[in-house]
């Protein structure tokens, strides 16, 4: 199945607004972090983070993947055709993961704690968003540039066969041809130390060369005979 092209721009503009949506709440995440280790009141930032990871990070990120396999799927870039886009699939699906099972759990432990979360807890809440900030812009120049080209593909049997069919034809009619030759080259008479004997004028009683002479001395040796 593939989109029209009104479609197909209506599908890549709400990829790019997500992928963006994504990666601003990304920094917004950083930034709060880095405020908190700089010096911030936890008890004020770390709800602020809880809030975001829970209502936008989480929905938003499902939405980005799903959106890129749906444009991967309905345009002609395929889903594992091209290696660029095999990679940022897995690079997508990775980020998902970890956000919904690892970064907003932590998020929302971080917004129940408050000030009395550990100090390595809050540094697992600057490294994870800047993990994911970094495969995001990876996704993105891959999404650019489309490296690697096309990935290998192999040839169907019943295409391979078909082949093999042709080719095997193709040399049974030309030995049957060369056959054909050698018969009609047989069929032909042999010349002679000479040369080919030609046909003889046509006389009165036959061609000369037939069953006797012909014309007018074959004539007279005749009657003087008799």
């Amino acid at each position: 199945m593939r989109l029209p092209p009104t479609a197909r721009k209506a599908l890549l503009t709400l990829h790019l607004v997500t992928s963006l949506g994504w990666l601003g709440t990304d920094l917004v995440l950083l930034t709060l972090g880095v405020a908190v280790q700089r010096g911030a009141d936890p008890a004020a930032v770390y709800p602020v983070t809880a809030l975001l990871g829970t209502v936008l990070f989480a929905p938003l990120s499902v939405l980005v993947w799903l959106i890129g396999v749906a444009s991967a799927l309905l345009t002609p870039w395929g889903l594992l055709r091209y290696r660029w886009v095999l990679v940022k699939l897995v690079l997508t699906t990775v980020m998902v993961g970890l956000v919904l099972f690892l970064l907003t759990p932590n998020l929302r432990h971080a917004g129940t704690l408050g000030a009395a979360l550990p100090a390595r807890d809050r540094a697992d809440l600057v490294i994870a968003p800047a993990v994911s900030t970094s495969l995001m812009i990876i996704a993105t120049v891959l999404s650019t540039y489309k490296p690697w080209g096309r990935r290998p593909t192999r040839t169907p049997q019943p295409a391979r066969a078909e082949r093999a069919g042709r080719a095997g034809g193709a040399g049974r009619g030309g030995r049957a041809v060369d056959a054909g030759r050698d018969r009609a080259d047989r069929a032909r008479p042999a010349a002679g130390p000479g040369g080919p004997t030609p046909a003889g004028p046509i006389g009165p009683t036959g061609p000369v060369g037939s069953a006797g002479p012909a014309g007018p001395a074959g004539h007279d040796r005749a009657t003087s005979r008799k």
